[in-house]
């Protein structure tokens, strides 16, 4: 436990080293006292992350739609090695003839068609794409004027997307260094999230609009070109300012620094534009992207979750319908945050806006960007999908480049789960609560177009192919966990996985082990087939009779079974049947469907035995594989049997 206790603080004393000593101070020995009074287990050895700090000031000229950006950018290494270049994103350049984004879309088989215009017919299209389009006045681009580090000019090259940054000096381990950058950027149109003048009409959509430092790790530099997938980035602080004509009001990440100075925020505000800018300040603390939006029509409304959280909507006040729907979202939002905060961890920053912009729903620290002319559930369940990323993507730092399942499922299963318990106000779903996510999946191993589910997002030969397994077969992994190790186990897996790697950048197997460790059981098989192949579960009831039920497995896919049996008497039995390569077992569940009901633990199956025979004492009526629909099975019509 000391252990533990003193890596957490080397990790925070790393990520923190250059603010206040007093309030690192407070939160060590808060940590340590937390430590102190439970069972933590240590983290993989050897675990590091780089850290930010972003002061920026930014000058906007909204009639142009460009800016002008200074940075100061305090980088620490805490890797184990020197580092002579540097890279961060240029988002922006994607919004250009000839870019990768743009050849992108002219040929995937099936384009985002936000980002296309159809040239042919419905039953024959064309698609071109939207960016080939774009007249110089209409482009993005981030211009870098200067770049220097500890005030020594750097020697750098832009290669799309992508500014590589060579250095006068080797960054050491554990030293902390400071680039000064200056630059211009023209927002482009709104294709994709970023942009100006969304179809809704907001004026600013400002998402991937600064240039952003890659991520560095224990896999090494993380140098995707953007072609409008996800987005991977290291933790950090902001401190922004923003020039902005004083008409306009702005919905950003962190928490507004002087409300009583700008419009929107106070009714007693006083705006303070001697030059017709106002400034609006931010600051954000431990988030690896900001984002914001701005618009003259803005309205901004604000409530508090009962854990504290300060929620905020700033939105166009289109109609009294709209206007409804925001006013019941806002308060959906909070009950939210309380909500996730019993089954996933608390939400630990104090604020989260929710902002009309972009071209859907788009996650960044402590903010989105959603489309805001919506029915109400429609609103309500994009807002809740976004929102949830802030557990899984922004909480954790996951790689959506390269485990898009593990943030795009395991927020949709976050936003159905709550979904269903605060909109639908289903109380507790006892089975399986995402059987629709498991159809779309079936559909998608059905289609000929699955491709494994630890392909890099960019790469998918197909957008149907990478939404199914990113936002549906996602949700089935983890579902089907629970169904491997226990419903009550996989809940806390959850809150485990929360406590040890909030604020880190944890793989798909330090949640694997965090539920190897919950649950005893070994899930290395289940893991590697269920990412790395595309092979599929197919379990059947081969034969009945008075004395033996005769199983088979069809796949190549071994599943361990639960198999209710109910004999004519009118008893029933569950046979619990364990995978061997599980090497434990997973304990009774609490669902109504086994009430009065009989367990009985049989011996382990194996994956290289196609059959498995259950003896029984009594005259069996009716036998089903699976009663809380939870396995995965792609053909679930020869899972049941009735005499």
């Amino acid at each position: 436990m000391v252990t533990n206790v003193i890596a957490e603080m080397k990790s925070l004393h790393n990520h923190y080293q250059y603010h206040n000593l007093k309030t690192n101070m407070k939160k060590l020995l808060l940590l340590f006292f937390l430590c102190a009074t439970s069972y933590s287990y240590a983290q993989r050895a050897g675990y590091w992350q780089q850290a930010v700090d972003y002061n920026m000031d930014i000058d906007i000229d909204e009639k142009n739609f460009q800016y002008n950006g200074k940075m100061i950018l305090q980088y620490t290494n805490n890797a184990p090695q020197s580092l002579n270049k540097v890279y961060f994103h240029l988002y922006f350049n994607a919004f250009q003839p000839g870019s990768m984004m743009d050849y992108r879309l002219s040929n995937i088989a099936d384009p985002d068609a936000r980002m296309t215009t159809n040239k042919g017919t419905k039953e024959k299209p064309v698609y071109e794409s939207r960016i080939a389009q774009l007249t110089p006045e209409q482009i993005g681009y981030q211009k870098i004027n200067s770049l220097t580090m500890n005030g020594q000019p750097t020697d750098f090259k832009v290669d799309g997307t992508v500014l590589e940054v060579t250095l006068p000096k080797a960054i050491s381990s554990g030293e902390t260094v400071s680039f000064e950058m200056d630059w211009k950027a023209q927002v482009p149109e709104q294709i994709r999230r970023s942009g100006r003048n969304s179809k809704e009409g907001v004026a600013l959509s400002m998402t991937q609009w600064y240039p952003k430092m890659a991520h560095f790790d224990e896999f090494g530099w993380h140098l995707d070109e953007y072609i409008a997938r996800e987005f991977i980035a290291p933790f950090g602080n902001f401190d922004i300012t923003f020039h902005l004509n004083k008409d306009y009001v702005i919905g950003a990440s962190g928490k507004l620094q002087n409300p009583k100075e700008v419009k929107g925020y106070d009714k007693k505000a006083k705006i303070i534009a001697p030059d017709g800018k106002a400034k609006w300040h931010f600051k954000a603390e431990n988030i690896h992207d900001f984002a914001w939006a701005a618009d003259t029509k803005f309205v901004v409304d604000s409530a508090k979750s009962q854990g504290g959280v300060s929620v905020y909507t700033v939105y166009l006040p289109t109609d009294k319908q709209v206007q409804e729907n925001w006013a019941t979202a806002l308060d959906m939002a909070t009950q939210f945050f309380d909500f996730c905060a019993t089954r996933f961890g608390a939400y630990p920053w104090s604020t989260y806006t929710i902002v009309q912009g972009g071209d859907g729903g788009m996650e960044y620290g402590t903010v989105t960007l959603v489309t805001g002319g919506r029915n109400l559930r429609s609103l309500v369940g994009v807002i809740f999908h976004e929102a949830a990323h802030s557990w899984y993507q922004h909480l954790f730092g996951i790689n959506e480049t390269v485990d898009e399942w593990f943030d795009e499922g395991f927020t949709s299963y976050v936003q159905e789960l709550a979904t269903q318990a605060l909109f639908e106000k289903k109380g507790a779903v006892e089975t399986n609560p995402v059987i629709n996510a498991y159809r779309a999946y079936y559909k998608l191993a059905l289609s000929g177009k699955e491709e494994p589910m630890s392909l890099l997002a960019d790469y998918y030969n197909t957008n149907y192919g990478y939404s199914n397994q990113a936002y549906n077969k996602g949700q089935v992994l983890a579902e089907q966990l629970g169904y491997i190790i226990g419903k009550e186990n996989l809940e806390k897996t959850f809150l485990k996985f929360y406590e040890l790697w909030k604020f880190k950048h944890p793989t798909p197997n330090d949640f694997k082990r965090v539920a190897e460790e919950i649950s005893g059981i070994n899930l290395k098989w289940y893991f590697n087939l269920f990412l790395n192949t595309t092979r599929t579960i197919d379990y059947g009831i081969d034969k009945v009779d008075d004395n033996e039920i005769i199983l088979v497995n069809k796949s190549d896919f071994a599943m361990p079974l639960d198999v209710l049996v109910e004999y004519e008497d009118g008893s029933k039995e569950l046979f619990y049947i364990p995978l061997r390569e599980m090497r434990g077992e997973k304990p009774a569940e609490n669902f109504s469907i086994y009430n009065n009901v009989k367990r009985t633990t049989l011996e382990d199956w194996f994956w290289t035995k196609p059959s498995y025979s259950i003896s029984l004492t009594k005259k069996p009526k009716k036998v089903e594989i699976d009663p809380s629909l939870r396995l995965a099975d792609i053909e679930s019509s020869n899972n049941t049997w009735t005499r």
